[in-house]
C-alpha cells in the first residue's frame, strides 16, 4: 500500500508514539479540557505543537461522540480540509493508500474520495505526489489517537466560491455512502510582524492587542456565524486566516450536517509563549447541534 510519509515528525511534533501520547495526555488536562456536546465539525490551528498543539488536540478530542471512549468510536471517516492556497489554486485530494503517523497509519477512504472527485472538479493526487503540508500533517496524530479506526479524506481547499461547494458535497457524498463523518478545517489566524510583512498596528503590546481584539476577533466572528462568504472575505482582505478556504468548507459542511451553533473552545497567540514582534494567532472552534 502506498503511503504518505511524515515530513514534520521530530521537528513540529514528536516522532515517537510514546512521546505523542504523552503530549496528548498533557494537552487534555490544560485549561478546561475538551468541550462536551454534540459537535459535527471543528476549526483547528496548525503550528508546532509547542505553540498550538493544545488547542488543536482539545478541539479534535471534542469531536469524539459523547459517551464514546477513545478507541471505541462509531465515526467512519474524518474529512480534513487545509493547505496554503491562493484563491485561484486548484483544490486537490489524496486518492488512496494510507498516511503515516507515529501512532500508526490512517487509511484513506478511497471510495468516498472517488465518489467526491466524480461529482466535483478536484485534482487527484496519490500519496507519493501529495504535498508536504503542516496544515494537514500536524492533525494526523490527533486524528489517529482519538479516531483510531476511522479512515480519512484529506483535501486542499482554495479560498474561493468553490470552498463551500466542496464542504457541502463532501457531506452529501458521505451521506450517500452512509458514512458517519466528522469534519476538521485547519487554519492559523493573523500572521503579524515584520517576518510576515504585516504591521498595520505597529509593534509591541498594542499590536498584540489589535490582533487579539480586532483582526482575529473579526475572523472568529465570521467563522462562528458559519457565513462562508464572510470567512473567505476576512481571510483574503484582512490577512487573519492563512487557510480561509478550509475554514469556509468546514463551516458549509457543518451547516449541511445540521450544526446550529458555534462554540469557541480557545484562543491564543505565539506571543503568549515567545514574546517576539512577529507572532501568529490560533483558535479552536466547534460547530454543534442543539
Amino acid at each position: 500500500m502506498e503511503k504518505k510519509r511524515t515530513a514534520f515528525a521530530g521537528t513540529w511534533y514528536p516522532a515517537s508514539a510514546d512521546a505523542c501520547k504523552t503530549e496528548i495526555q498533557t494537552f487534555l488536562t490544560e485549561k478546561s479540557g475538551p468541550a462536551t456536546g454534540d459537535f459535527a465539525a471543528g476549526i483547528v490551528p496548525h503550528a508546532g505543537w509547542v505553540y498550538s498543539g493544545s488547542i488543536a488536540c482539545r478541539t479534535i478530542a471534542s469531536l469524539v461522540p459523547s459517551g464514546e471512549a477513545s478507541g471505541n468510536t462509531p465515526v467512519d471517516t474524518i474529512v480534513l480540509f487545509g493547505a496554503h492556497m491562493h484563491n485561484q489554486s486548484e483544490p486537490f485530494v489524496m486518492t488512496q493508500g494510507a498516511i503515516e503517523t507515529p501512532l500508526g497509519d490512517i487509511a484513506v477512504d478511497a471510495d468516498l474520495v472517488e465518489a467526491l472527485a466524480d461529482n466535483i472538479s478536484i485534482r487527484r493526487r496519490s500519496p507519493s505526489k501529495f504535498v508536504d503540508e503542516n496544515t494537514l500533517e500536524l492533525q494526523y496524530p490527533f486524528i489517529k489517537y482519538f479516531f483510531p479506526d476511522a479512515k480519512i479524506v484529506v483535501c486542499g481547499v482554495a479560498p474561493s466560491f468553490f470552498a463551500p461547494i466542496i464542504g457541502t458535497m463532501a457531506v452529501d457524498t458521505a451521506n450517500t455512502l452512509k458514512r458517519q463523518i466528522r469534519v476538521i478545517g485547519s487554519t492559523d489566524m493573523t500572521h503579524y510582524g515584520t517576518d510576515f510583512g504585516f504591521t498595520p498596528a505597529g509593534t509591541g503590546k498594542n499590536a498584540v492587542e489589535w490582533v487579539k481584539t480586532k483582526n482575529d476577533a473579526d475572523a472568529i466572528e465570521a467563522m462562528k456565524s458559519m457565513d462562508d462568504k464572510a470567512i473567505v472575505a476576512q481571510g483574503l482582505n484582512h490577512h487573519n486566516m492563512c487557510c480561509p478556504g478550509a475554514a469556509a468548507a468546514t463551516a458549509a459542511a457543518a451547516k449541511k450536517m445540521g450544526a446550529t451553533r458555534a462554540h469557541l473552545l480557545d484562543y491564543a497567540t505565539s506571543f503568549d509563549k515567545t514574546r517576539a514582534d512577529s507572532f501568529v494567532g490560533y483558535t479552536g472552534l466547534l460547530y454543534g447541534r442543539d
